[in-house]
């Protein structure tokens, strides 16, 4: 499974690689320059990439974590997004019904709505799939190796041999090896990074807890549309009654 390394303490913020990820997937550039400025966190639909100052001096890149057990995975009705194989997390927009699950289920909340499109979408990194084994363009951009891009077990074992090297240089501890069941985007950081939604411990899949409501939710769908259809009944007969002169009580002698 392929995942990315991120060390903050190599990120200088130079932002190299959200101007790689805004060009390799043909957006708007100058919205995304543009959203940097407007958003709170610099994600949109145009910004599926952000780097964010977590301390003073220290940056640390922003996007889909791409989960091993993704919440937007499971929150979808539709199956428009799915975890594949190679580690992205991809989303397929002919079969998107807009219902915007994922932006609530994703414990990160880097989904982004295309909101200033009539018929819009959502929007977010999918580690550049369609480029295979040639990796993301964000981590070909960085010039300061700060991404590393490979299999994730690999990945794990150069970030422990990083931290067993300069104990010094970094927490004792590697985002994303197990936090909300594990991600295929790795951190190194000599900072807390929940500036940008980590937790300060692990915490088990999201999906434990939203399965059993998707589950549901036809049921549910089924309730609210009978209870509706109830309450049309009765103000159209309400308003057929009073039509007609006669209290809703009355039966009709027709």
């Amino acid at each position: 499974m392929n995942a990315i390394l991120v060390d903050v303490t190599r990120c200088t913020g130079c932002e190299r690689c959200v101007a790689a990820c805004v060009e390799t997937n043909g957006l708007d550039a100058k919205r995304a320059w543009v959203d940097r400025a407007t958003t709170r966190d610099g994600l949109s639909a145009n910004r599926p990439l952000s780097i964010l100052e977590v301390e003073d001096g220290r940056f640390a890149r922003l996007s889909c974590m791409h989960c091993l057990e993704p919440s937007c995975v499971s929150a979808c009705l539709v199956g428009g997004i799915t975890k594949t194989p190679e580690g992205p997390v991809i989303y397929d927009p002919d079969r998107c019904i807009g219902c915007r699950y994922c932006m609530l289920a994703c414990p990160f909340h880097v989904p982004r709505y295309e909101w200033h499109e009539t018929a819009p979408f959502m929007v977010k990194c999918a580690m550049c799939f369609e480029r295979g084994d040639e990796g993301p363009a964000c981590v070909e951009a960085c010039p300061n190796a700060a991404l590393t891009f490979g299999r994730r077990e690999g990945l794990l074992r150069e970030a422990h041999q990083r931290i067993a090297a300069a104990p010094g240089a970094y927490l004792p501890r590697v985002w994303g090896e197990h936090e909300f069941g594990g991600t295929s985007v790795l951190y190194l950081s000599d900072v807390d990074l929940g500036a940008i939604g980590w937790p300060r411990v692990g915490t088990e899949p999201i999906p434990d807890l939203t399965e059993p409501l998707i589950a549901k939710t036809p049921l549910i769908g089924l309730g609210v549309a009978a209870g509706l259809l109830g309450v049309n009944w009765v103000i159209r007969r309400r308003m057929r009654l009073g039509a007609e002169g006669r209290p809703a009580g009355e039966q009709a002698h027709d």
